[in-house]
């Protein structure tokens, strides 16, 4: 091996693929566990995910600085600090968000590393290795998979969904407005990203329909992840009664989408359609798929089957971290829900590198080491 090629070569304890919320959180367990053997993959910059969402757009869990009163803010990926008191927001947009990641990794003085594409990942009797687009591979013994989802948007739920464009690809709903008509903005999907724009849309001035099969907006449930949020709930129910200009419509199911001169026409199962020369907007969520590691997991259902240790079943030393983490049929897809499993994969970590896990008794204390699954049955959900 030549000079230049071992310096392209590199051995790592962990490598953690993913410098969002889930891999500037696990990282910083890992700081506070003295590993020095591990690196932060991330192909953008920190928080990038959340600099991309709709310049409207805000976090529906609430920020508060109550840590000092013993309850965790629920936006907070570790147990010191809270985007409440960095950001003196209690609802912060998604690019504030990322200023709060940022200032993470910089107190904990994580091992970020940025521009750093990971282009493939295989298993080897000893570990992983990691092919980068600068050419640098990488052998780690562990790799946390943090990538998360919104790379991955969901824009062809059905035939002719390439003349919509999906709500994450909507860099601000005031831009594009620019392009529209008097016409209706049809959106597909009422669930959470639906609803938040369409109020977004109708505080522009525009008409709005929301399309959706289930019609979320009707129902109320102990699970954000489930129904829409109070935040979001209030949100509609106070536009509604101030006349905004947001219709909702439910039990359709759009089946496709046609477009001949200029005019876009959704046709529904039912045999409803709705015509608007405005491109309807697509709130259809994100592919459940992992990417390059999609082949290292099983699922069952459309769930992903992981041990009780966050672990893929069929790859030993491969780890999940973030929204798509889920057991027992319930889902840990918001922050104050999956970092709970942040220390779970840092303890198996830990333990099978031989470090000692003392540090983690903080993170028991202050409830952000979840390891008893007996709340995520079916029905018994405590979250």
């Amino acid at each position: 091996m030549t000079a230049e090629e071992a310096r392209k070569h590199e051995s790592l304890d962990v490598a953690i693929v993913g410098a969002g919320a889930a891999g500037v959180g696990v990282g910083a367990v890992l700081a506070d566990l003295g590993l020095d053997s591990y690196a932060i993959l991330e192909r953008d910059e920190v928080g990038a995910s959340f600099q991309q969402w709709p310049a409207e757009m805000r976090f529906i869990t609430p920020s508060f600085p109550s840590n000092n009163f013993g309850c965790r803010d629920l936006n907070a990926v570790t147990t010191d600090t809270s985007p409440a008191f960095a950001l003196d927001r209690e609802h912060p947009t998604g690019r504030e968000y990322a200023e709060y990641l940022q200032g993470v990794a910089e107190f904990h003085d994580l091992p970020v590393r940025t521009g750093v594409e990971v282009e493939s990942v295989q298993r080897h009797d000893d570990g992983f290795v990691l092919h980068m687009s600068t050419g640098a591979v990488i052998q780690s013994r562990f790799v946390v998979w943090a990538a998360g989802q919104f790379g991955q948007p969901n824009d062809e739920p059905f035939p002719g969904a390439s003349h919509c464009v999906h709500n994450a690809r909507v860099e601000s709903w005031s831009t594009f407005v620019d392009e529209c008509v008097e016409d209706p903005i049809v959106i597909v999907g009422g669930y959470e990203s639906g609803i938040d724009a369409a109020l977004a849309l109708a505080d522009l001035g525009q008409n709005v329909l929301v399309v959706d099969e289930d019609g979320p907006w009707q129902f109320r449930g102990p699970d954000p992840s489930e129904v829409l949020s109070p935040y979001t709930s209030q949100r509609l129910r106070k536009a509604l009664e101030d006349d905004a200009p947001i219709a909702l419509e439910d039990g359709i199911r759009v089946e496709r989408v046609d477009i001949e001169e200029g005019t876009f026409d959704l046709l529904g199962t039912d045999g409803s359609s709705f015509t608007t020369r405005n491109r309807p907007v697509l709130a259809t969520g994100f592919e459940r798929g992992l990417g390059l590691v999609d082949e290292h997991f099983e699922s069952e259902n459309g769930q992903l089957r992981l041990t009780e240790r966050d672990e893929s079943t069929i790859t030993p030393g491969l780890f999940l971290a973030g929204p798509q983490v889920a057991h027992n049929g319930q889902q840990f897809c918001f922050i104050y829900k999956f970092r709970q499993r942040f220390a779970v994969v840092a303890d198996e970590i830990a333990t099978r590198l031989d470090v000692d896990r003392t540090p983690l008794d903080e993170y028991r204390e202050k409830s952000m080491f979840l390891d008893d699954l007996s709340c995520c049955e079916p029905d018994m959900c405590d979250c």
